[in-house]
């Protein structure tokens, strides 16, 4: 034994058995070497050997011996069971715990509720927290907290936030941090910045997690609250990668693409160096600005760091090549990774489907099953995109109804909001209000839009107006409702309507947001707004457009000669 605990608990390489097979009984009938393989198996994620492992220790001999049942037994292979599939063997291990009369063990207690939560089971968590209250701790209770966050249960979490102070137990830097992150939708910002007083209060500013936590809250939560999170990041006196990685994130989510090459630029030239979410956050970047060369000088740098193969940094890479227009490298970027998980095939499919190539993407969503690769809700919405973008509606229609039945995944709003896309594109505005009644649950604003598009497609003014009208009471201040319906009444050249929706703007104080494009010439990005006489080139511009315009007239369908006209929808 004086060798071989050693070994178990060294370095990575160390670790590999060097026995035919530690699990048999001949190596587990001794309780320190069967203990310190439990630990060895629990830190390999090994889930099976452990509990082999765990299976043949001597009860008896422990009894025995006066050895007693501690983190080191139990607590090691409950770290290991954080999946629905292991809850029966949380409950045999729990099981064990209590016979044994060892539920009084903080350790092992606090493992049991992050276990039962991990196995979807918030009720036995809490019945386990609700059991131990002679014994709690502040881990018990960082337990709890972590389990009800992670269950989605804000309320409670915030209620058992107060009682924990009120039975003195000081939070510390995990439950700010745990607290702090269950505010990341704006509906949640008043407690959000609450927490933040109060970490100011308690001096604990300066804790890198806690101030990675308000710079992802401030972040997540709503656009307008980015000044707060740079000024939070500012004031750091120390930053990890995380912090950089929250307001790289935080600055490509908001589309302020320059300020995610900016601070790129920093994080690569200090002490930190990158990793690959720095290198995803500025490939989208890249993806947003169509900045095609900048994004290879970015794929280069990848490929020199080792990050390229990452499935984050690979994702981006597609998705910045077919924004690009260059499919062709967004297929061998995939090629080139391994393909263990979805994240991979999504990003080509929504490839094809931006590249108007369905039958592609319709061929990879196949091999992607067809490879046994887990497919997941983005996995639909990325290929019933590409088969309403090119009305591909039988196709698109079977795949939605077949995602509970063959998959075990139901259907959530945004495959309604590509079902009713599809039917409209078609214009089968029937079916796409069938849809949206078979819905179950009540429509969202995405939803409504997606039918308003395709009312425009359609040229359907009186369901147009009903639809605008509830869209109106969810999203007031939503520009784009207003322009849509104002567009439509124009179109129809009833002026009355159209003026009234216009009024109708001005008394909201609703202001209608230029739209923008862009293109990159020699590693140069122009950018130009509708009606835009700001470019220095904008004479020659405006005569090449003339002459585009000139050849458009050629065509003969006046009815979307007149919606690519209309300058108004273009925004």
């Amino acid at each position: 034994m004086s060798w071989l605990g050693p070994r178990l608990k060294g370095d990575p390489i160390s670790r590999n058995p060097t026995m035919s097979d530690p699990t048999q009984p001949s190596y587990v009938g001794n309780v320190y070497s069967a203990s310190a393989l439990l630990d060895m198996y629990a830190k390999c994620d090994r889930v099976e050997d452990a509990y082999k492992v765990f299976k043949g220790m001597p009860e008896h001999s422990m009894e025995r011996e006066g050895v007693r049942i501690n983190d080191g037994t139990f607590a090691p292979l409950l770290t290991l069971l954080d999946d629905p599939e292991f809850y029966k063997l949380t409950m045999q291990i729990h099981s064990k715990i209590i016979k044994h009369g060892f539920t009084s063990d903080n350790t092992v207690c606090n493992a049991i509720i992050t276990s039962y939560s991990d196995c979807g089971s918030i009720e036995d968590a809490k019945q386990v927290f609700e059991s131990a209250t002679n014994t709690q701790d502040l881990v018990t209770w960082n337990s709890m907290l972590a389990s009800y966050l992670a269950h989605n249960k804000g309320a409670l979490a915030f209620k058992l936030f107060i009682e924990m102070q009120g039975l003195g137990f000081e939070p510390d830097i995990y439950t700010y941090t745990s607290m702090i992150s269950a505010c990341f939708e704006d509906a949640h910002q008043n407690q959000g910045k609450s927490l933040h007083a109060l970490v100011i209060k308690k001096g604990l500013e300066q804790s890198i997690p806690i101030s990675n936590s308000l710079i992802a809250m401030y972040l997540k939560s709503n656009r307008k609250y980015v000044e707060d999170a740079i000024e939070i990041f500012e004031s750091m006196g120390v930053k990890d990668n995380v912090s950089w990685n929250s307001i790289l994130t935080g600055f490509s989510q908001y589309g302020l693409s320059e300020d995610t090459l900016k601070f790129f630029q920093k994080l690569q030239l200090g002490p930190l160096g990158l990793d690959h979410y720095a290198f995803s956050s500025v490939l989208r970047s890249c993806s947003d600005l169509a900045t095609l060369q900048l994004g290879q000088q970015v794929h280069a740098l990848a490929l020199k760091s080792g990050f390229d193969l990452n499935d984050f940094v690979a994702s981006s890479l597609i998705f910045m090549y077919s924004k690009c227009g260059i499919i062709e490298d967004a297929r061998k970027s995939f090629e080139a990774t391994p393909k263990d998980n979805s994240i991979i095939w999504n990003s080509l499919i929504f490839g094809y489907a931006q590249h108007g190539q369905g039958k592609a993407a319709l061929d990879l969503f196949f091999l992607m099953r067809d490879s046994k690769v887990k497919l997941d809700h983005i996995t639909f919405v990325a290929v019933l995109n590409a088969c309403s973008h090119i009305g591909m509606v039988e196709e698109g229609c079977s795949i939605l109804k077949s995602m509970e039945s063959d998959f075990g995944i139901p259907p959530r709003m945004e495959h309604y909001a590509c079902g009713i896309d599809l039917f409209g594109r078609a214009g089968r505005l029937e079916e796409a209000k069938a849809l949206i009644e078979a819905m179950p649950f009540e429509p969202d604003a995405m939803v409504w839009k997606t039918l308003l598009g395709a009312c425009r497609i359609c040229g359907d003014i009186k369901l147009a107006t009903q639809v605008a009208s509830r869209l109106l009471e969810q999203e007031p201040e939503e520009h784009c409702t207003y322009v849509l319906l104002s567009n439509m009444y124009g179109l129809l050249k009833r002026w009355d309507e159209k003026a009234s929706v216009k009024r109708l703007m001005r008394e909201r104080g609703v202001m209608k947001v230029p739209g923008w494009s862009w293109i990159e010439v020699k590693n140069k990005v122009h950018a130009f707004n509708a009606e835009d006489h700001s470019h220095p080139c904008c004479e020659e511009i405006y005569q090449v457009l003339e002459e585009l315009m000139d050849e458009i007239k050629n065509f003969e369908n006046a009815t979307y000669l007149e919606l690519i006209c209309d300058l108004d929808c273009l925004d």
